[in-house]
């Protein structure tokens, strides 16, 4: 990803946050101008070492991005420092062509070459289209978030 870039994946990443508050609407975010906020943020991030940005490009159009960054230890997650994978978009008129493979791919490529001794992401459960593309590269279920809202009722205890 270059400066250039920017703007076009902004927009691809606007559309993975809408896409995910679609899912679960109490669980992800909304944003009212998710565009420009990752506008920035990647523009942020593109000078760290520890980051992989990368685009897929049809001509001059920019048709699906991929971000990654090494992470360092986490007590909390029990997750020793790692590659993670944060987000893969694919444009739906470049989906089914190998966009999303190649960025995952090449993704994949460049944290091991920062000495990534693992990559782990999260996806969405109803995103099984990701799933299986992630399964076919190599990637297993190793936890399973579960959410609940603090005004549901609690069932009673049983007795």
């Amino acid at each position: 990803m270059t400066r250039s870039d920017l703007e076009s994946a902004g927009k691809l990443a606007g559309r993975l946050v809408r896409m995910h508050h679609a899912f679960d609407p109490q669980r992800f975010l909304y944003l009212a101008n998710p565009e420009a906020g990752y506008t920035r943020y990647f523009a942020s991030e593109l000078q760290s070492d520890d980051v992989v940005l990368l685009v897929a490009a049809d001509g001059a159009d920019v048709v699906g991005y991929a971000y990654a960054r090494m992470e360092p230890r986490s007590y909390n997650e029990l997750l020793d420092a790692c590659g993670k994978l944060h987000d893969v978009f694919v444009d739906d008129v470049a989906r089914g062509h190998g966009v999303g493979e190649a960025l995952v791919r090449e993704a994949i490529r460049r944290l091991e070459a920062k000495g990534a001794p693992r990559v782990v992401l999260l996806t969405a459960v109803q995103n099984e289209s990701a799933q299986r593309l992630f399964k076919k590269l190599g990637f297993r279920t190793t936890m399973l978030e579960m959410t609940r809202e603090a005004d549901e009722p609690v069932s009673p205890p049983r007795t």
